[in-house]
């Protein structure tokens, strides 16, 4: 049986060993999938390690999504135009890396009706996980305006499309950007369990009544910010699809295997709803 692991500082929270053991139950896959804990200074010490070990790969978590590059043999080009990785195989004693975030969240929105193409999204944030949302929105055809609460990161964000993506205030109830949206994101760590709020919620009544609002945070679920938009008729998106999405592509690197999503998705939200 070949190990794979998901590594971060705190990890033992994460959903992924659920996802990945359930997956590899249902389709017959000799892996088994657990959390380990890594700390930074730790980082060199366990690739060392692990390339030993009868290890196909693992998933990485904060804060290792963009720590991880110098030490990777080869990077995918999604991951290189991203400057992150979330997903490391390893074969033949070298590392491989991969980022499924980006084309895991759009196959969530399509699965959940939403085509990004010709659509215009707001997204709020601009570190990693808005980078990813942003590149696949912008490749799936959607103009996306970028909030964040320091505006110099919201510049250099959507400096990677730039007749696609554009700046914008943060938020508030008067910003032109919400009446016309038909997706937002948060891709913030507001509404984290731990992390801090949003200052207050009256941006939500800006956006039009077939807006969807998705959440990438999955702990808690719903976050405040899907509560209140579902109170006031919204559609919502909470995080479990994205991390059901990339968990699935992820696999497929891992083992070379292609996975229908219909295949395994019906296990896997049951798996996650089971959890909370």
């Amino acid at each position: 049986m070949k190990q794979l692991y998901v590594i971060g500082d705190p990890v033992t929270h994460s959903k992924s060993p659920l996802l990945h053991n359930t997956m590899c139950a249902l389709l017959g896959l000799d892996y088994e999938y657990a959390c380990r804990t890594v700390k930074r200074e730790e980082l060199a010490g366990f690739l060392t390690a692990v390339k030993g070990e009868n290890c196909a790969g693992f998933n990485a978590t904060m804060p290792f999504k963009e720590l991880l590059l110098p030490y990777l043999d080869a990077l995918d080009p999604l991951a290189s135009r991203l400057g992150a990785v979330n997903t490391v195989c390893i074969k033949d004693g070298k590392l491989y890396g991969y980022n499924t975030d980006c084309p895991g969240y759009i196959a969530a929105l399509r699965r959940r009706g939403f085509d990004p193409k010709g659509k215009r999204a707001v997204l709020l944030g601009a570190g990693g996980a808005a980078k990813a949302v942003a590149v696949g929105l912008c490749e799936a055809g959607a103009e996306v305006f970028v909030a964040n609460r320091t505006s110099d990161k919201a510049k250099a964000l959507t400096a990677l499309f730039p007749h696609q993506m554009y700046p914008m205030a943060w938020p508030d109830l008067h910003a032109p950007e919400l009446a016309r949206a038909d997706l937002l994101v948060n891709a913030t760590s507001l509404g984290m369990v731990g992390q801090g709020q949003f200052g207050d919620f009256a941006f939500l009544q800006a956006l039009p009544p077939a807006c969807l609002v998705s959440d990438l945070i999955y702990h808690p679920t719903p976050t405040e910010l899907l509560r209140r938009a579902a109170a006031q008729g919204l559609a919502t998106m909470g995080g479990f699809p994205l991390l059901i999405h990339q968990a699935i592509l992820a696999l497929e690197y891992f083992t070379g295997q292609t996975i229908p999503p219909d295949a395994v998705l019906p296990a896997l939200e049951r798996a996650v709803g089971a959890q909370g």
